[in-house]
């Protein structure tokens, strides 16, 4: 699975002209990267508070993600309007909506709830950069890689990547506990 942060649900606050053409390049890629997409395999899942994107957009993205969403490859996540506080509180909603037995509940059901369900994240690449997690994944991401690079987004190419994977390699992953 590869999740990509494409909108947060902080940036609806960007001014509205920048809003509005990310609104356009967004359903932009959806119209030409859908066959791609369905060529490689790939199925396509998105995330987040889709509400605010115009109509067509609204539209464009079930399309995607029907055409797609039989494939057996890869997984592609779009974050788009989203935030990791805005999917934990919807979890609960959704489990209370359900009238989850409060006994019952525990961080595996609950995960559940959330937009990429029990699936946690092994790596979380950050460019730009940044130091810090912009709100992105936060439950999913408890155990996560963290790989920071000053690399811009629209430059993070194969061998970048190929660097990040190596790093991760080099890790070793104890979920908590201590070497044996």
């Amino acid at each position: 699975t590869l999740t990509l942060f494409a909108f947060s649900s902080e940036n609806k606050h960007r001014p509205k002209t920048e809003v509005s053409l990310l609104f356009k390049l967004f359903l932009t890629v959806l119209e030409q990267e859908t066959d791609k997409l369905h060529q490689h395999n790939v199925r396509l899942k998105i995330i987040g508070d889709m509400a605010i994107f115009p109509a067509k957009v609204q539209q464009k993205a079930t399309e995607a993600e029907n055409i797609l969403a039989n494939n057996t490859g890869l997984q592609l996540v779009i974050a788009a309007n989203y935030g990791g506080q805005w999917d934990i509180v919807n979890a609960c909603r959704k489990a209370l909506n359900d009238k989850l037995d409060p006994a019952a509940l525990n961080p595996e059901v609950f995960a559940n709830y959330l937009s990429l369900g029990n699936h946690p994240v092994d790596l979380l690449i950050r460019t730009s950069g940044e130091l810090r997690i912009s709100n992105f994944l936060l439950w999913d991401i408890a155990y996560s890689e963290l790989y920071f690079t000053d690399t811009l987004w629209p430059d993070f190419n194969a061998a970048a990547l190929d660097r990040a994977i190596a790093s991760f390699n080099r890790r070793n992953r104890r979920y908590g506990r201590r070497d044996e």
